[in-house]
């Protein structure tokens, strides 16, 4: 079992197609911790090995690979790289100790390698680039290399360069040892002479390199400007300093296909990469849940913080946690401090992809899986002692929302039962049965996550559906005064019915509801009567006169009206009241419709785009600002219809390439623009008198 110091986390981030789970497979098909190098154009890999994943040939979940190295034991958290599924990768930041940030040698710094470094920054942790895919034409990495240190800052260093020759990479540099190697088969490299047409580069390099080494101590600067050499100890030690600190961020290179710098890399890890203790401190929410550090102690406390959940239908929840304090072994009972109960950790699995190896312990900062525990979720805090919680993940919310209908009759139910189940599993989506429109919504980050929930709703649990777009909770009030009479009156032998009203009807924008007075003087409605009245108003609010919506800001003040004394009932005037609710088509009944709150974060070359794009949808803009901390970004403030964003999440990712985002709330009720009215009332019967059927 390995020790603390002994123990690298690190999470794969970067753009998708950058190779991030090829590199993983890399790694573990040269270490020989698996014994083939697996594809992703095949579906044959270790680390996506989810069906959703096999068929679609892209990531859609992080999964862990846990190997050794070295005496070194390092778990890899590979991440997704497209956006949809961007709490996968929050997951898995939370709980690693750096970022292996990877780019595509041809495309360079793209929008996902961007999104990587906000992460890694968000929860403060250390990073390192791999320029992968060098082994193709035209790649290159000068360019890149010039591209991440204009947007990321000087930290940005060499480490293990390539020397393009014709377009091809033919050789690779280490600019911590100056040695130059070539490619071999199977990702061995021969060792040469620095090409002549490179030793300026390579001198450009090292002089960067060896300047911010020198920066991690006052001793390696009087060195640096001194002349002379660093040891290789302080060479590695400098470097360490370095990447911890976030002065360095180191950048390797090299290709997950040929294997090449792939044991540059891996040894590079294991010798550089911060351990679990060199993060000092964690965050946790003191009582009065304010975000205070603790020191993370070794032989401490038994502290694990549950960053994932997997609701496997064979085997049942599984919960991936790390090891946040102290050690934790087999049959060790755990408080969850969220719930309260007690949960017994029967088994403890480290995995490789979904190859599950069970150990009777995990040290601290490691990172494990165990089953069935009954109370816990992701973002639980599990302890032996004290009642501090670890800082919880923060998930994008989902915006894209749509209406799914089950192809067989009577599967409502088992949509409920089973994405309750995806919920625990995915923290980014959001489940509604809504009771107004009669629908089932389904809310994620975009297209493509709704299409992975709803296929995994399919192939797991065998409930088929189908998409709609959500209707919009409209309401009715009405503009003017008006003065109505209702007069139920029924005689069928015996005991007859009869109730008689007169109410004046108005706008109120004091009370969204019904304001209900009375006026009546003499006794010609008994006050017995008068709660039936407003009963039946009430009932009738719930359906409107222009469309059958929910009416609001009515004011009605019951003035006059008549009974009779044997057949006047609390039910007759219930009906009369009704009667005179009708007459409110003759008040100019309006429809009004929901209105939202917008807030856009966008790149500030898009801005009039944006904006053009927000007036089409009837936005109204209020404000314009520079992003408080994200450079070159601009938030506009605006409020819109709710029924004109229904579709935004995909416009706005298509018209900022994935750079923008956005939060919507609702505020408010406006009036629907009278054009507009005609088509809403039309699409209202035709719903009503469907679900009549």
């Amino acid at each position: 079992m390995a020790n603390t110091k002994d123990i690298r986390n690190v999470c794969i981030l970067g753009h998708g197609d950058s190779g991030k789970t090829s590199l993983a497979e890399a790694m573990l098909f040269f270490t020989k911790n698996s014994d083939r190098h697996g594809k992703v154009s095949e579906g044959n890999t270790v680390s996506d090995y989810d069906p959703e994943e096999i068929r679609r040939l892209f990531s859609i979940q992080t999964s862990l690979l846990s190997f050794e190295y070295k005496k070194v034991k390092i778990n890899l958290l590979d991440t997704p790289g497209f956006f949809d599924f961007a709490g996968e990768v929050k997951q898995a930041v939370r709980v690693a100790d750096c970022s292996l940030i990877v780019i595509n040698a041809k495309s360079g710094v793209d929008v996902g390698t961007e999104f990587a470094f906000d992460y890694s920054n968000e929860v403060n942790i250390p990073k390192a680039l791999f320029i992968n895919k060098l082994d193709e034409e035209n790649a290159n990495f000068e360019d890149i290399f010039t591209e991440a240190r204009e947007k990321f800052g000087v930290a940005v260093c060499p480490i293990f360069v390539p020397f393009i020759e014709n377009h091809k990479t033919a050789g690779y540099v280490d600019l911590l040892k100056s040695k130059y190697f070539t490619p071999d088969k199977g990702g061995v490299m021969k060792e040469g002479e620095v090409p002549a047409a490179f030793q300026s580069k390579v001198e450009e390099y090292k002089q960067m390199l060896f300047e911010s080494l020198a920066e991690t101590s006052e001793e390696l600067m009087e060195k640096y400007f001194g002349g002379e050499s660093f040891t290789d100890a302080e060479t590695e030690t400098a470097l360490n300093a370095g990447i911890k600190g976030g002065n360095i961020i180191p950048i390797f290179s090299g290709s997950a296909t040929t294997l090449t710098g792939i044991e540059y890399l891996t040894d590079s890890i294991a010798k550089y990469f911060p351990n679990p203790l060199d993060k000092v401190s964690e965050k946790v929410y003191d009582d009065e849940e304010k975000v205070v550090s603790v020191k993370i102690e070794e032989t401490g406390n038994t502290s694990i913080f549950v960053f994932k959940t997997v609701a496997d239908p064979f085997v049942g929840k599984m919960s991936y946690f790390k090891v946040m304090n102290g050690t934790l072994k087999r049959d060790m009972l755990l408080k969850n401090l969220k719930t309260g109960q007690s949960e017994k950790f029967a088994h403890l699995y480290v995995l490789r992809g979904k190859k599950q190896t069970e150990v009777d312990e995990l040290v601290c900062g490691d990172i494990g899986v165990t089953a069935k525990l009954s109370a816990t979720n992701t973002n639980d805090t599990l302890t032996t002692s004290g009642n501090s919680e670890y800082v919880k993940i923060s998930y994008p919310e989902p915006f894209l929302t749509y209406a799914i209908i089950p192809k067989a009759k009577g599967d409502e139910d088992k949509i409920s039962t089973n994405i309750a189940r995806l919920l625990e599993e995915d923290l980014t989506v959001r489940y509604e049965n809504n009771a107004e429109t009669h629908q089932i919504l389904l809310s994620g980050l975009g297209e493509m996550h709704i299409d992975v929930i709803t296929s995994k709703l399919k192939n797991r649990y065998g409930v088929s559906v189908e998409f709609s777009i959500p209707r919009m909770a409209y309401r009715e009030t009405i503009k003017k005064k008006i003065d109505v009479e209702g007069k139920h009156k029924k005689q069928s032998g015996g005991h007859g019915q009869y109730g008689h009203v007169k109410i004046t009807f108005e706008p109120c924008d004091e009370n969204p509801g019904l304001t209900f007075t009375e006026s009546i003087f003499g006794g010609s409605v008994p006050k017995s009567y008068h709660p039936a009245v407003e009963k039946g108003l009430l009932e009738c609010m719930s359906k409107g006169v222009l469309a059958g919506f929910p009416v609001v800001n009515l004011k009605a003040n019951l003035y006059d009206g008549s009974y009779h004394d044997v057949d006047s009932n609390e039910l007759s005037f219930k009906l009369a009241a009704r009667l005179a609710f009708l007459q409110l088509t003759g008040a100019a009944p309006i429809i009004l419709e929901p209105v939202g709150e917008l807030k856009v974060i966008i790149p500030e070359s898009i801005v009039g785009d944006a904006m053009g794009d927000l007036n089409k949808r009837r936005g109204r803009v209020m404000g314009l600002n520079p992003h408080e901390s994200k450079k070159g970004y601009t938030v506009i403030d605006a409020e819109v219809p709710m029924s004109e964003m229904q579709t935004y999440a995909i416009q706005l990712r298509a018209m900022t390439q994935g750079r923008g985002n956005y939060e919507f709330r609702f505020v408010r009720y406006e009036e629907l623009p009278a054009t507009l009215s005609p088509k809403v009332i039309e699409e209202a019967k035709k719903n009503a008198a469907a679900e009549e059927e």
